[in-house]
């Protein structure tokens, strides 16, 4: 398959075309940012690493019977995935308290949450990814309610999935987000799933293996995920 136009480039990644109208591909750059791409850095490795982490993540998802965009590697930083029609709706799982539910309420950082939190957030940037509930969803139109239903149900089956994946590493999911879309009309998991876009934390230290290390300026980022990458068993040879 190969490399058309570029359509997008958003924070960390960029969206090229194919000659299949099905299929796109996605480049993960080096790039970190925070403050909704305020300030942006780059990490040498970091677009590679995450690139691995995320397909070996969707193939964990996938044999768990969750449907994602992954369709395979094509090199250290490129990734082939199905064209999705976006829903504009990110959905966050809480397994425990951290980042905006802290601030928001007060709650102490780290607080255990049984049942874990479903939130939903409209990805828009300028408005600092605006907090929305179901009846917004379908209100305004950004997904039917049956499809976000599904897209529900799926974050939490994820969320069963991962949480084991990752205690048997020694890590703690903390709270992470998933996007997903339409292919020929079904839900599918679509973007990624890496420490940008989660909290890990390890059970003994309670250290941040995430991108908190990035937005707290606590250094050792790629680190970090190697080191995330090491325990759960991606190969980033």
């Amino acid at each position: 398959m190969q490399k058309k136009a570029e359509l997008y480039r958003g924070k960390a990644k960029t969206v090229y075309a194919t000659e299949s109208s099905d299929f796109l591909i996605l480049e993960f750059r080096n790039d970190t940012s925070a403050l909704d791409g305020q300030r942006i850095e780059q990490f040498d490795r970091k677009g590679m690493v995450n690139n691995k982490f995320n397909h070996f993540i969707m193939n964990k998802l996938e044999e768990a019977g969750i449907p994602t965009q992954m369709e395979r590697l094509l090199s250290d930083n490129e990734v082939l995935v199905k064209k999705l029609d976006m829903v504009p709706v990110e959905c966050v799982i809480r397994n425990r308290a951290a980042g905006s539910l802290v601030k928001r309420l007060g709650i102490e950082e780290g607080t255990l949450l049984n049942p874990p939190i479903f939130d939903l957030f409209l990805k828009d940037d300028a408005r600092h990814d605006p907090m929305v509930n179901e009846s917004y969803c379908e209100t305004f139109g950004w997904v039917s309610k049956e499809n976000l239903a599904e897209m529900k149900r799926l974050s939490y089956k994820a969320n069963d999935v991962l949480s084991e994946l990752f205690d048997k590493a020694g890590l703690i999911l903390v709270d992470f987000k998933l996007e997903f879309g339409l292919f020929h009309g079904k839900v599918v998991l679509g973007d990624e799933f890496s420490p940008d876009g989660s909290r890990l934390w390890d059970k003994n230290t309670l250290d941040k293996m995430d991108k908190d290390r990035f937005r707290q300026s606590l250094g050792g980022l790629i680190e970090a995920y190697e080191e995330v990458a090491r325990r759960i068993g991606v190969s980033l040879d």
